[in-house]
C-alpha cells in the first residue's frame, strides 16, 4: 500500500521553467504528484496553454487523472523600480512613497521609492506599517502630504534592509479600497473556463464578497450553477451536472488578516481553502501562523471543505538535494492537522530538484500516514453544521466505526456528484478511497481530497455488477486478494442519484449473487 498509486495526502505542485517539459511533468506525476499549479502571477497566456498541454500529454501517459488549478494573482502590489544593486533601508531613515514612476536610488531620487499601486497612498492612515520583500524591511507611515497624483507618504524606516525592483509591499494595517478581482484576474478567469481548468485559486480574499464576485463572473462564463443557494445543504465542491456547465470549484487563500477575521462566513462561501502562509506570515505575528493553520484547518473540516497547506514547505530545495530537519516536521505536523493537500511553490516551479522536492514530499506523507494507521490518531472531524445533509454525513461516521473492526485494505464508492467521496474523505480514515465515477471532470476534481484514488468506470447497472468490476480491478492489478475486506459505499439502487444509503462489507471474490 506504500506506493505513490495509493496516496492519501495529496501534493500539489507549482509548475515553472523547472518543470515546463512533459518528460519532467511525467516524473513528477509517478513521484506522486495529482494536482498541478499554474501562478497568472508569472508568465503569459501561450506560456499557461502550453503548460495545459503538456500536462495533459502526461495525464495520458502515466493513466492518472490530473487536476490543474490556475492561481490568480490578485492586486498584488509591488515596488517600483530601484537602481541596479538595490538600495540600503537604515533604520531611522526617512522615505518619502510618491505615485510617479521613479527610479529609487538614482540621482535627485535616493530617498523616493514608487509603487506599482499607488492608488494604496489613498487608503493608508499615519501610524500604519508598510512592509517590504516578505517583511524583510518595514517602515511606518508618519504624515501623508499633497492630494491626486500630488499624494505623498512620509515614512521612516523601521526594520532596514535591502530592497530592490518590483519586491512585494504588505500593509497588514490598511484596509485597501481595491477589489480582490483585476482586470488580468477576470481574463485569466475566462482562459481558466476556456481551458477547463479543474479550480481557480482567488488571491486578497478579505470577505465572503470578495468570492461572490468571481462566483458572478463565473456564472457569466457558463462555470458555475445561476442559483447556487440551492444547493446549500451540499458541502464544498459538490454541484450537480448541469448542461453546458463547465463547473470551476473556487480555492480561496487565506492570507489576509482581514480574512481572519470573517474567517468562518469566508469558509462558508468558498468551496475550498488554502493555508497560504506567505503573505499571512508577513501580515500577522508569526507566532500565530501555526495556531491559525490549525484554526482553519479545524473550520474547514467542519463545513466539509478541502483544505491545501502551502508556502515554505520544503523551500530549502528550491538550491538543496536535501530538506531541513524543521521542513520535514512542517509537512508531517499539516497532515497530522488534517489537511487534504500539501503544495509545492518555488521547489518544483523554479528549483534545482523538483522531482526530489515531490519525492521527499510523498516519503514524508506516506511515513505520516502510516504512523496515523498504526496508532489510530485519525484527525478527520465530523462534518458538524446542521445546515449540511446529515445523512450522507451519517453514513460516513458508521464507515469509520465499522472500519475500526473490519480493519479493510479499501473504502470504495460509487458517487456521480462527489458527495460521498467528500464525506468519506473527512474522516481522514488512512485507507485509500476508492472513488468510481463515470465523469471525468469530477475524476479530476477528486484529485484535491485526502485519501481519494479516482477510477473512471461506466455507470453500472446494479450493486451486484458493481462489486464484481470491483472484485476484477483489485485482482487483475494486484491491489488485493481474494479474502482481503473491502467497505462498498454507494446509492441503493445504484443508479440513484445525489445520496448514498447502502454500506456493503465485501470480502474480495466472494459471492454477491
Amino acid at each position: 500500500m506504500n506506493s505513490p498509486d495509493f496516496l492519501l495526502t495529496k501534493i500539489i505542485a507549482t509548475l515553472g521553467p523547472a518543470t515546463s517539459s512533459v518528460e519532467t511533468i511525467t516524473q513528477l506525476i509517478y513521484n506522486g504528484v495529482r494536482v498541478f499549479r499554474i501562478n497568472f502571477s508569472h508568465g503569459a497566456f501561450k506560456e499557461y496553454a502550453k503548460l495545459i498541454r503538456n500536462i495533459r500529454k502526461a495525464e495520458k501517459q502515466t493513466g492518472k487523472y490530473i487536476a490543474i488549478m490556475g492561481d490568480l494573482s490578485g492586486p498584488k502590489i509591488r515596488l517600483g523600480k530601484v537602481i541596479d544593486g538595490g538600495l540600503h533601508l537604515l533604520i531611522g531613515q526617512k522615505f518619502i512613497f510618491v505615485k510617479e514612476n521613479i527610479v529609487s536610488g538614482s540621482p535627485g531620487y535616493e530617498n523616493i521609492l514608487s509603487t506599482t499601486f499607488p492608488s494604496f497612498i489613498n487608503d493608508i492612515n499615519n501610524g500604519e506599517r508598510i512592509l517590504l520583500d516578505d517583511g524583510n524591511a518595514e517602515l511606518k507611515l508618519l504624515k501623508k502630504n499633497g492630494t491626486g497624483k500630488k499624494a505623498e507618504l512620509i515614512c521612516e524606516v523601521v526594520r532596514g534592509g535591502l530592497i530592490t525592483s518590483a519586491k512585494g509591499i504588505n500593509l497588514p494595517d490598511t484596509q485597501l479600497s481595491v477589489e480582490a478581482l483585476t482586470t488580468k484576474d477576470k481574463l485569466c478567469a475566462e482562459f481558466a473556463v476556456e481551458k477547463k481548468l479543474d479550480y481557480l485559486a482567488l488571491s486578497f480574499v478579505r470577505q465572503a464578497d470578495d468570492i461572490r464576485q468571481l462566483k458572478t463572473l463565473l456564472v457569466k462564463l457558463g462555470a458555475r450553477p445561476k442559483h447556487e443557494d440551492q444547493f446549500a445543504d451540499r458541502p464544498g465542491m459538490v454541484f450537480p451536472p448541469v448542461s453546458n456547465l463547465e463547473f470551476i470549484p473556487i480555492i480561496t487563500k487565506i492570507e489576509k488578516p482581514q480574512a481572519i477575521q470573517n474567517l468562518e462566513e469566508i469558509v462558508k462561501e468558498t468551496d475550498s481553502v488554502m493555508v497560504a502562509r506567505g503573505d499571512l506570515g508577513v501580515e500577522m505575528d508569526l507566532a500565530d501562523v501555526a495556531l491559525l493553520q490549525k484554526k482553519i484547518i479545524h473550520l474547514c473540516q467542519e463545513y466539509g471543505k478541502p483544505v491545501i497547506v502551502a508556502t515554505q514547505m520544503l523551500e530549502s530545495m528550491i538550491h538543496a538535494p536535501v530538506p531541513t530537519r524543521a521542513e520535514v516536521s512542517d509537512v508531517a505536523n499539516a497532515i497530522f492537522d488534517g489537511a487534504d493537500a500539501v503544495m509545492l511553490s518555488g521547489e518544483t516551479a523554479v528549483g534545482k530538484y523538483p522531482v526530489k522536492a515531490v519525492g521527499m514530499m510523498n516519503k514524508i506523507a506516506l511515513r505520516t500516514n502510516a504512523y496515523i494507521k498504526q496508532h489510530s490518531i485519525y484527525p478527520g472531524v465530523a462534518i458538524l453544521k446542521p445546515e449540511l445533509s446529515l445523512r450522507n454525513a451519517a453514513i460516513a461516521t458508521a464507515v469509520k466505526e465499522v472500519s475500526r473492526d473490519v480493519k479493510p485494505v479499501f473504502l470504495v464508492v460509487w458517487t456521480n456528484w462527489g458527495g460521498s467521496a467528500l464525506y468519506l474523505s473527512q474522516q481522514r480514515l488512512p485507507i485509500p478511497l476508492l472513488a468510481f465515477t463515470a465523469d471525468k471532470k469530477r475524476l479530476r476534481m477528486l484529485n484535491l481530497l485526502y485519501g481519494v484514488e479516482s477510477v473512471y468506470m461506466r455507470q453500472p447497472s446494479s450493486g451486484s455488477k458493481f462489486i464484481k468490476a470491483i472484485d476484477e480491478l483489485l485482482i487483475s492489478k494486484g491491489w488485493a486478494k481474494e479474502k482481503d475486506p473491502i467497505i462498498v459505499v454507494s446509492g441503493d439502487p445504484i443508479r440513484r442519484i445525489g445520496l448514498a444509503n447502502r454500506v456493503v462489507i465485501h470480502y474480495v471474490g466472494e459471492s454477491v449473487d
